[in-house]
C-alpha cells in the first residue's frame, strides 16, 4: 500500500480529533474508493453516448427552462 498526504482545514481536523475512536485514513481510502467506482461508471456510460456537448448544453437550457416554468406555477 502507498501513502499520500491529506490537507484539511484546521476547523475539520479538530472536529476529527472529537473522535478518535475513527480510522480517518479508512474513512478516506472509502471515500476516494466509493468515487473512483462512480467515475468509472460514469465513464463507462460516457463512453456509449453519442451526446456531443453542445448537445448537452442544448438539453440543460432546455430542462432549466422547463423547470422555471414549473417552479413560477408553483409560486
Amino acid at each position: 500500500m502507498v501513502n499520500i498526504t491529506l490537507s484539511v482545514p484546521s476547523e475539520l481536523k479538530k472536529k476529527m480529533e472529537e473522535f478518535p475512536e475513527i480510522n480517518w485514513s479508512e474513512v478516506a481510502r472509502g471515500a476516494i474508493r466509493e468515487k473512483a467506482n462512480q467515475l468509472g461508471i460514469l465513464r463507462a456510460i460516457v463512453s456509449k453516448s453519442k451526446l456531443t456537448e453542445k448537445g448537452a448544453g442544448e438539453l440543460g437550457v432546455a430542462i432549466n427552462k422547463e423547470l422555471a416554468k414549473r417552479y413560477k406555477k408553483m409560486i
